[in-house]
């Protein structure tokens, strides 16, 4: 079983998202980074650009593959974790802490992310 944050949001696509007042953080679950591989570049949006649902926002690629991150949330980036883009194999040991994405000024999380049991069945947990 993966580990997982019970009350962040998940996309299908394997993004989690969790609001903070207007601030929403946003990271790869730990089922994508273990489908991933060994991830050795991680490429983000920079602040002041805005993301939009269901797009595109950065790229991951792994010894595997290369994937494309898509945002979970719209609204303008207003912080980047350099320290993913300098270290990407963060993203394998801590996916839901130390290695979160981008921060976003995002009021309200889409209804159509996933709660963590939608999540679980999603995977086949």
């Amino acid at each position: 079983m993966h580990e997982l944050v019970a009350d962040y949001r998940y996309s299908t696509d394997h993004e989690w998202a969790v609001t903070d007042g207007e601030v929403t953080t946003v990271g790869v679950t730990a089922f994508a980074a273990q489908q991933l591989g060994d991830v050795v570049y991680v490429e983000l949006p920079a602040v002041g650009d805005t993301v939009t649902a269901g797009e595109v926002m950065g790229e991951v690629e792994s010894t595997k593959s290369v994937s494309d991150l898509l945002s979970p949330v719209s609204g303008e980036v207003i912080e980047v974790n350099q320290e993913v883009v300098d270290s990407p194999e963060m993203v394998n040991e801590d996916p839901f802490g130390a290695a979160w994405l981008v921060k976003v000024a995002c009021g309200e999380l889409p209804a159509e992310l996933l709660s963590v049991d939608d999540y679980r069945a999603l995977i086949g947990e």
